[in-house]
């Protein structure tokens, strides 16, 4: 008999953005459990019973912000019983565990992502409410999933704790498209192949946006930035100072994965200013091209990569980056295709359920 788990903490599925929602997309389409995955009504645009066999129950709140909190705890209090296994996806929700764990025979296993209580968009109280949280959910949880050797380090020396090293999966990125619509979708952004740089994330401070813009300006080589630019006061100020410049191009979302195949696989670099902890799920799918990449230099980005990147950690440093003759980089991409395909992962999260 199938064993039942309930999956808590993403806004749901199908996924758009986000690790956490990509992970739960890829780990779903699996035959040897019996999967229910909690959803945000309020984030998700249809209200589907099931997909890829997973059933979907849904919870009339909001999965990020500071509804994450009541979201996590309402989808845990529905998740009480009736299943095998919960696994928790980032720790908004873990002060719940206590009471969590008191009423349910779950095996709770715990996925605490990259730190986020060193996050520089969260005020003093919400960094110590998920400092907190993150203690809870290595303590009440029966096994706890880091998804890179330095956060393993961090829960060891931090709380003294074991954790399983499971990292993301990367090739649903690779796509099938012809050469009539690659020609469209460069000719649409105005890039030539290989005569650009890509970036891809959300835009806050930790992902060092300012430095990506500031080395593309000072080089004035090409540059593809794909992010949410309007929904913080960090981007809107980014995208007025830079969008005057003609070899930058900042884009929105674009959640068509053909198209962003396209300009992925074609350009000639991808440059990754990531600092948060953790194993970064754009850096893993970049790595997939065969592309040169360049990644902010954090021990979490080397580990990744496992120091076959080029790194920098300032403007200064990417500029010169960028001048450098293009190459490919088959090493990161040997890399992903040992270690990053979701069937990969998928097989690492069924055997610790």
């Amino acid at each position: 008999m199938k064993r039942r788990v309930a999956i808590v903490g993403t806004q749901g599925v199908p996924a758009n953005y986000g690790g956490f929602e990509s992970l739960v997309e890829n780990l779903i389409d699996s035959d040897k459990m019996d999967y229910t995955v909690y959803c945000s009504s309020k984030d998700m645009g249809s209200k589907l019973e099931s997909y890829k066999g997973a059933k979907l129950k849904y919870i009339p709140l909001r999965a990020n912000g500071i509804q994450s909190i009541p979201y996590d705890i309402l989808s845990l209090i529905s998740a009480l019983w009736g299943y095998e296994v919960v696994l928790i996806l980032g720790v908004s929700g873990a002060i719940f565990l206590p009471i969590f764990r008191l009423l349910s025979r779950a095996k709770v296993v715990t996925n605490v992502d990259g730190l986020e209580h060193r996050r520089a968009k969260w005020g003093k109280l919400a960094r110590w409410f998920l400092k907190f949280s993150e203690r809870c959910a290595v303590k009440f949880s029966h096994r706890i999933i880091a998804d890179n050797q330095g956060i393993v380090d961090y829960i060891k020396e931090e709380y003294g704790a074991e954790s399983e090293l499971i990292a993301y999966g990367g090739d649903h990125v690779m796509q099938s498209v012809d050469g009539d619509f690659a020609t469209q979708v460069l000719d649409k952004y105005g890039v030539k192949l290989f005569e650009y740089s890509f970036a891809l994330c959300r835009i806050e401070p930790e992902n060092n946006c300012h430095i990506v813009l500031e080395a593309a300006a000072k080089s004035g080589t090409r540059l593809l930035f794909v992010g949410n630019w309007n929904r913080s006061s960090y981007g809107v100020e980014l995208r007025k100072k830079f969008e005057k410049y003609e070899n930058i191009s900042l884009l929105d979302p674009i959640y068509d994965l053909k198209q962003l195949y396209v300009l992925r696989s074609n350009a000639a670099r991808y440059i990754h200013g990531h600092s948060a902890g953790g194993t970064n799920p754009s850096l893993v799918e970049a790595m997939f091209f065969g592309r040169e990449i360049f990644a902010f230099d954090v021990v979490y980005n080397r580990e990744t990569t496992q120091n076959k990147a080029l790194y920098f950690s300032d403007a200064e440093s990417l500029a010169t980056l960028l001048t450098l003759p293009i190459r490919e980089n088959k090493e990161l991409q040997n890399i992903a295709n040992t270690i990053y395909t979701w069937s990969a992962i998928r097989d690492k999260y069924e055997n610790l359920f």
